[in-house]
C-alpha cells in the first residue's frame, strides 16, 4: 500500500488512484469534476475551532499535530477513521488530498503518519481502535 497526500487544486494523474478528500469544507472554486474525489471523508478533518487556531499559529505544528491526534481518539472520529483504514487496506495506492497551502505540515501529512505507521497512533486511532469503536457503535444501536 502506497500513501501520498496532494492538493486537491492540483490535477488529478492516473497515479493517484483512489483520491480521498479528508477536509471539513469543499475546496473553493472547485467543482466536483475537476477535483475528481473519490471519496469525502470530512469528519475526519480537525474540528473548526482546531483548524482556525492553526491558521493563525502556523509556527506551532508540534501543537497542532498533538491536539489534532487527540481529536481523533474522540467518538465522532472513529467511524470516519475506520473507513480510512478500510481504503488503505483494500487500495493499492491512496492519495489524500488537502486544501492547505502547506504542503508539508497539514492534516493529510498527520493521517499518512498514522497509515504508514510513522508514529504509535493515541489509543483509539488505530485500526483495531477504529473498528472497537464501530462494533460499540453497533451494540448500543442493537439495545
Amino acid at each position: 500500500m502506497t500513501i501520498a497526500i496532494k492538493r486537491v487544486y492540483e490535477p488529478p494523474s492516473e497515479a493517484d488512484r483512489s483520491r480521498i478528500l479528508v477536509d471539513r469544507l469543499w475546496p473553493r472554486g472547485l467543482t466536483k469534476e475537476q477535483a475528481k474525489v473519490d471519496e469525502w471523508l470530512r469528519d475526519l478533518a480537525p474540528s473548526n475551532e482546531l483548524r482556525r487556531w492553526y491558521h493563525t499559529h502556523t509556527e506551532q505544528w508540534p501543537s497542532f499535530r498533538s491536539k489534532y491526534l487527540k481529536e481523533l481518539t474522540q467518538p465522532g472520529y472513529q467511524e470516519s477513521l475506520q473507513r480510512l483504514y478500510e481504503l488503505a487496506r483494500k487500495k493499492k495506492r491512496l492519495t489524500l488530498l488537502y486544501a492547505s497551502k502547506n504542503e508539508t505540515r497539514n492534516n493529510a501529512a498527520v493521517l499518512k503518519e498514522l497509515l504508514d505507521g510513522v508514529r504509535k497512533p493515541p489509543k483509539g486511532t488505530g485500526p483495531a481502535g477504529a473498528y472497537g469503536a464501530r462494533e460499540r457503535k453497533s451494540a448500543i444501536r442493537r439495545r
